[in-house]
């Protein structure tokens, strides 16, 4: 699957300097390392612009002398590396990885331990991490602070939602560096599990914009064994020093040697859609761990969710104050006649997922102990394996099959995770024999075993425990509340969608920001893909629920767009069948959208503002387009040129109407074609929370 292109034989050197220098492969990044009084310390810039100022490096250790000093730097090894590797599924056909490779062997005396620094510097940016070789004083330790800095420039402008241990399902503020203290409190809404921790700490991957327009992001790449990474800012002096996320003793990452940290990324340009286009992320990342790929395929998939999600429908079958499963006789009790999984109800949205195309119904709600899941702190609260009595799943699996769909699981595990491990083999096993392929996994709450968060080390490695296990039954995995994806989707490419973010379910939950889905990209998205959960097309949900006031705050053209912008390989139609019967020539562009791409252009962007993407579908020449836009209105002007010369084609343009605004007029859209080449320059307005998208197909 992937093409070695060219390695140079690398470098070695024994140093007595104490610093060394490393460039791009195109010379216009470059960093520069250096040991100042024994603090290992570097700095980054990008055609001469500085991106990163002089910022310390190294790691707390209990009960040890620091990995912070007193080093000297013994030796430097340098190397370079060119493949071009195809994924299983993504943006791109092909992904190239080049990069210069600088490894700084660093030694403290008294006692004498080694550590080294490991730079690879892209020609979109750097990663780096820490690596621990075997040695006789640090073979076992506990990380309990990394001090890694990122010193910023200047009081950038930063779009940024607050540090939390458990929780990434915040609204993006804007601001500058400076003033991220302030808004702090007014940036930390309610949510079911949250744990903020500072005034002044952010997550990744943070985006920020200079006042001289370069752009830089922060993330980290390949997070295994070792707890998830924030931010917390010096704001006097404008430093971000890395703040990992701590257990229940305050500890936040435990080590045995040889061993090294994840990756942490630099991302930069004078244009905002080289940030979006960046493959540094995937990069990072090993190789796919597996032999055998051909299980692993791409979604388009509707469901039993949104009724609940709006509280038009119920997860729980009954109305009991207290279920004891196993204790609990289901055929006694009286059902409340708001359960949503139910055969009849199903049966509707596996009829319309086959007559539209699509490979998936999704259903929740359809498994026994949802009466008292939720904020119990209940560690027997599923068992992943019975149905509900008006779910009938042996009926319902063989009328999917005949109707040549497929159900997609649900494990919602309420965060009891010591219970969900101790049922996947047979949750899994279940799976199989049902002709399931594909789950989605939950964690709403906090985590049981108590005092772990989600984004600890502990965490980090059940997610990536239950990927694995999946794929021993060849089963694609979804999470949702889990860590933020940070790349790893290239080894383990079952690993189909996250969440880790705030998704379309806040729509029904009083509405996210217009501005929320031009941000995501350039954020959560660096890490890897996103169950956005797109499509709605009625933004009033109180015509659902009549107890529910919310409004999505989009129109119904940016909905569309969105297929095409929050890219995902799982790509979910989440409204109610009636509400697409009602704009079924709208509805079009969803089920002609594909999954798969073999290109992907950004032909206009800026965080916050707006994002226009244009991909190519995979093995064919058709391209699809998709704009989305702020609470501003905006005029979009783009050119077609990514067509191929000579060739027409029929675009199919679905645009917000001229009256239409995402608050009072969101299902004002309109449907134009025209033939079209890549000499076509369009220009489409965009309204309030708006957007508009686009299929080019072939002639």
């Amino acid at each position: 699957m992937k093409q070695l292109t060219g390695i140079l034989m690398m470098l070695v050197m024994t140093v007595w300097a104490h610093s060394a220098e490393l460039q791009s492969p195109d010379g216009r990044f470059h960093l520069q390392f250096e040991v100042k009084g024994g603090i290992p310390v570097y700095q980054l810039t990008l055609e001469g612009q500085q991106v990163i100022g002089e910022s310390r490096l190294g790691l707390e250790i209990k009960d040890m002398k620091p990995l912070t000093g007193d080093f000297q730097l013994i030796r430097v090894d340098e190397s370079s590396f060119d493949e071009t590797w195809q994924p299983v599924w993504g943006e791109f056909k092909e992904i190239r990885n080049h990069y210069n490779e600088m490894a700084v062997t660093l030694k403290q005396n008294d006692p004498e331990r080694m550590m080294v620094i490991r730079f690879r510097l892209f020609n979109d940016g750097l990663g780096f991490r820490y690596e621990f070789p075997q040695q006789d004083n640090l073979t076992y330790f506990v990380v309990t602070d990394e001090k890694t800095q990122f010193a910023m420039t200047g009081d950038h402008t930063a779009y940024w939602i607050p540090g939390d241990y458990d929780t990434q399902e915040y609204d993006y503020t804007t601001s500058r560096l400076s003033e991220i203290r302030k808004l702090m409190k007014s940036a930390i809404s309610p949510n079911a599990s949250q744990t903020p921790f500072s005034d002044t700490g952010v997550q990744t991957a943070l985006m920020m914009k200079t006042d001289d327009g370069l752009y830089i992001n922060l993330h980290e790449a390949a997070l295994v064994n070792y707890s998830c990474m924030h931010l917390e800012l010096d704001d006097k002096n404008m430093i971000f020093e890395a703040h990992l996320t701590p257990d229940v003793l305050g500890n936040m990452a435990y080590m045995q040697a040889p061993t090294h940290t994840p990756w942490r990324t630099v991302i930069a340009s004078k244009n905002a859609g080289d940030i979006l286009l960046s493959n540094i992320t995937l990069n990072l990342n090993d190789p796919c761990a597996y032999e055998d790929v051909s299980w692993i395929e791409p979604v388009k998939y509707v469901g039993v969710w949104w009724e609940m999600i709006t509280g038009k429908s119920s997860w729980a079958y009954c109305d009991l104050p207290s279920v004891k499963l196993g204790e609990t006789d289901y055929s006694r009790v009286t059902p409340n006649g708001r359960h949503g999984a139910n055969t009849p109800n199903v049966k509707k949205t596996i009829d319309f997922a086959a007559e539209h195309g699509f490979d998936q119904v999704l259903v929740e709600g359809w498994n026994i102990g949802w009466e008292d899941w939720y904020g119990k702190s209940k560690e027997y609260v599923f068992d992943f394996l019975t149905p509900y009595p008006d779910f009938h799943l042996e009926e319902l699996r063989d009328y999917a099959k005949s109707k040549g769909v497929r159900l997609m699981m649900h494990h919602e595990t309420s965060s009891s995770v010591r219970n969900y491990e101790r049922h996947l083999d047979k949750a899994y096993q279940f799976m199989v024999d049902n002709n399931y392929n594909a789950v989605k996994s939950g964690y709403v709450g906090n985590i049981i075993p108590r005092g772990e968060h989600h984004y600890g080390q502990w965490m980090v490695d059940h997610y990536l425990y239950a990927v694995k296990k999946a794929a021993e039954y060849k089963i694609m995995v979804n999470a949702h509340e889990a860590v933020r994806p940070t790349g790893l989707c290239r080894t383990y490419p079952n690993l189909i969608g996250n969440e880790s973010a705030r998704g379309t379910e806040f729509e029904a939950f009083g509405g996210s920001h217009p501005d929320h889905t031009t941000i995501l990209p350039f954020t959560r998205l660096i890490g890897g893909p996103m169950d956005y959960t797109p499509g709605i097309f009625e933004q009033d949900i109180s015509k659902l629920n009549p107890d529910n006031d919310s409004h999505a705050n989009t129109t119904l053209a940016r909905q569309l767009a969105l297929y095409v912008t929050m890219y995902s390989p799982l790509q979910m139609a989440a409204d109610l069948p009636e509400n697409y019967n009602r704009f079924m020539d709208a509805f079009q562009f969803i089920k002609d959208v594909p999954v798969e791409w073999d290109d992907t252009k950004v032909l206009e962007a800026e965080p916050g503002d707006f994002i226009t993407y244009a991909r190519k579908e995979k093995g064919t020449g058709n391209w699809f387009v998709g704009r989305t836009n702020d609470e501003t209105a905006r005029v979009s002007k783009i050119q077609l040129d990514f067509l191929e010369p000579g060739k027409k084609y029929e675009a199919t343009i679905y645009s917000d109407a001229k009256d239409a605004h995402y608050k009072t007029n969101p299902q004002a859209y309109e449907i134009k074609k025209r033939t079209v080449t890549s000499k076509t320059k369009l220009t489409i307005k965009c309204a309030p929370g708006g957007g508009y998208a686009i299929s080019i197909i072939e002639k």
